[in-house]
């Protein structure tokens, strides 16, 4: 018997921030840039539960996040408390749950751990897939999760929700079920009842476009979903119409990726506080990033790379990039640092920047990493 779990932290950063400032307990929190009293730029990372109250939530746009703060303070609310992402303290977390999930995936010869180390896949900082089989039955694999969901809260003062199936397709969908700190069980014979009354929204993959196009077959929930036939899916959605086909009858086969696959490339990005084409103010950033990749290259386990990818977005969201590969493998600081500032010198004038637009953002990604 095939029994997946799947581990998702509740409101992750916001919660670390709530667990170590005590006096935030219970306030709207948004991690994130910094709303610079409504003319900040970038996104909301996560949003507490009180937040998601007023409207708030990932991704939402910065400014947007303090406008609905603003007009929740003014019905006599408490205002969101914004606070900028400490991500270096969130992957520390992070590590620490991932030994806690691991630990109780032990056999009970732990000497059997070197030679086939426990079937967890880590998906993002504040996920994981986990095999629960050798549990034997899903009301054993429950005692686990429950274990597993105490050790965390005992351990690191923070809930997460688990979501358990015989697949991670159900898996994933359980654990969002019943947040925050909720704990779903969904055997294979409860597959159809349980998504049945579910927004397509809830499979993964399916964003505001493809929700728009089923809406217009009058398709909302997963019920209505099943109704359609693999080549309508297929006409409608291409190859992904067929894979959406078994999705809706909560079919998947994939596997709980044990090792963690090498990373095929390393990037970073940041929006700027003021759109800029001032020389002066848009090299330190380039500078900055170069130095953080450098060491990310170093902390991933990777001695030199050979392609460097540099991204330019202007004030009116256009997105260039522009790539170079080296001739022969290279690494440090310095080195990408010069490369990368070669290719962005043509965005300050008319080579690369024939209207002399302002830029918003800017990026630095390392590939063919060895």
């Amino acid at each position: 018997m095939r029994i997946i779990g799947h581990l998702d932290m509740d409101a992750f950063f916001a919660a670390v921030e709530e667990r170590e400032r005590p006096y935030l307990k219970g306030q709207p929190i948004a991690v994130g840039s910094d709303p610079q009293g409504g003319k900040g730029r970038g996104v909301v990372a996560t949003a507490n539960y009180a937040a998601r109250a007023y409207g708030i939530r990932s991704a939402t746009p910065i400014q947007k996040a303090w406008e609905l703060s603003e007009a929740a303070r003014k019905k006599g609310l408490p205002p969101v408390v914004f606070i900028t992402s400490g991500f270096r303290k969130y992957e520390e977390v992070s590590e620490r749950i991932m030994n806690i999930v691991a630990r109780h995936l032990l056999p009970r010869d732990v000497s059997l751990f070197e030679k086939e180390p426990p079937a967890l896949e880590q998906v993002s900082v504040d996920e994981c897939f986990f095999d629960l089989s050798f549990a034997g039955s899903f009301e054993k694999a429950r005692k686990v999760a429950e274990n597993i969901k105490k050790s965390i809260e005992k351990e690191e003062r923070l809930t997460c929700s688990i979501g358990i199936g015989p697949n991670k397709l159900i898996a994933k969908i359980a654990s969002d079920f019943n947040k925050p700190d909720g704990l779903t069980l969904v055997p294979a014979e409860q597959i159809s009842a349980f998504l049945a009354p579910l927004s397509v929204r809830k499979i993964p993959g399916i964003g505001p476009k493809a929700e728009e196009k089923l809406k217009r077959l009058r398709v909302k929930t997963i019920a209505d979903a099943r109704k359609l036939t693999e080549e309508k899916l297929r006409l409608m959605f291409g190859k992904w119409g067929s894979e959406l086909y078994k999705k809706f009858r909560g079919e998947d086969n994939s596997p709980v990726i044990t090792d963690k696959p090498p990373a095929k490339s390393i990037g970073e990005q940041e929006t700027l506080p003021e759109d800029s084409l001032d020389m002066k103010v848009l090299l330190p950033y380039l500078e900055r990033q170069a130095q953080n990749l450098a060491s990310y290259v170093i902390k991933e386990g990777f001695k030199s790379f050979r392609t460097i990818v540099l991204t330019v977005r202007f004030a009116d969201f256009e997105t260039v990039s522009r790539s170079r590969t080296l001739p022969t493998p290279a690494s440090g600081a310095e080195t990408l640092r010069r490369h990368v500032t070669q290719m962005f010198f043509p965005f300050l004038d008319r080579r690369e920047n024939p209207k002399r637009k302002k830029i918003r953002l800017l990026g630095v990604r390392v590939e063919k990493l060895t």
